[in-house]
């Protein structure tokens, strides 16, 4: 077996698919063919499962996709170190977040990397937990930025800094005159949520178990939205209310003339955190990673 084989089964589990793997590889499709068949015979074991359609690893074979990619790391570590004049700053980093993240942080985050780090080209992605955390163990990201908790095998995290959640208001609203609201009154209104798949939606309902269980509240009424500028302008158009991280209370139109305001004790809140393989070479660049996230330029976040 050689590390060539190794970069072969990466690539295909990655791109699920022979020929943008041997592209991605630069090699024709029969070379990248005949490389992973010859570790699959070696190792006595089938490690994709393929059809005219498409690609899929094999529970067995997702280990070792998983080893190989550890390895491929490793051997780039050594390379790292064998130069004496080798920067980890240098060549892109690969880092994406979720959607309720990712708008919020980069706008802030990216101008920093650029200026105490300029050799080193940041390639950002936007996607759901499941599919980033996919991408972040396959090597197609060197890190991402979720919510905790986060438990994954041979991933570790970096928490960054923990923000609160604030109810998002019509204009008119009437409880635009409290000071404060409690997150169970949110119940007894129509709640604009994200759609099946944001972790965030997920951390609300967690939150206010009211507006989750029809049977304490059979009459209640919900509207999803994909994104949460989407839901911003049906809460303008006061079609419901709706919860938001505190890190977007300060991104939303002025025109909308949306409110925002703050929960009693026990406030709701999440943490964020960087995840990154185990075996990621690079740590000095996640540790400028790290350094770069500024919370303070983000409303109602607090360093953890």
């Amino acid at each position: 077996m050689t590390l060539t084989e190794f970069r072969y089964i990466v690539a295909v589990a990655r791109e699920q698919h022979f020929g943008r793997a041997a592209e991605a590889c630069f090699v024709s499709q029969p070379t990248l063919s005949v490389g992973v068949k010859k570790l699959e015979e070696q190792l006595g074991v089938i490690i994709f499962e393929r059809s005219k359609s498409d690609v899929k690893v094999t529970p067995q074979g997702q280990r070792i996709v998983e080893q190989a990619q550890a390895i491929l790391e490793q051997v780039d570590q050594l390379k790292l170190e064998a130069s004496e004049n080798s920067d980890q700053l240098e060549g892109a980093l690969k880092i994406g977040a979720i959607f309720t993240i990712g708008p919020y942080l980069f706008p802030n985050l990216v101008p920093e990397l650029r200026r105490i780090a300029p050799k080193m080209p940041l390639h950002i992605d936007e996607d759901y937990t499941h599919n980033l955390k996919t991408k972040l163990r396959n090597g197609e990201l060197d890190a991402i930025f979720i919510a905790l908790p986060f438990d994954e095998a041979e991933i570790d995290t970096i928490p960054l800094y923990e923000e609160e959640f604030l109810a998002l208001l019509p204009p008119k609203h009437p409880w635009i005159k409290k000071d404060k609201l409690y997150l169970a009154d949110i119940a007894d209104e129509v709640m604009i949520m994200l759609g099946a798949g944001h972790c965030f939606r997920d951390q609300v309902l967690e939150a206010c178990p009211q507006c989750r269980d029809n049977s304490l509240n059979p009459q209640k009424d919900w509207i999803t939205g994909s994104s949460l500028e989407t839901i911003r302008h049906m809460v303008a158009s006061g079609l419901g209310v709706s919860v938001i991280p505190a890190s977007a209370a300060d991104y939303h139109n002025e025109k909308l003339s949306l409110v925002v305001k703050p929960f009693s004790q026990p406030v709701p809140s999440r943490k964020i955190a960087i995840a990154f393989r185990r075996s990621f070479p690079r740590k000095d660049a996640l540790q400028l990673l790290q350094k770069a996230v500024n919370p303070s330029l983000m409303h109602g976040t607090e360093v953890i």
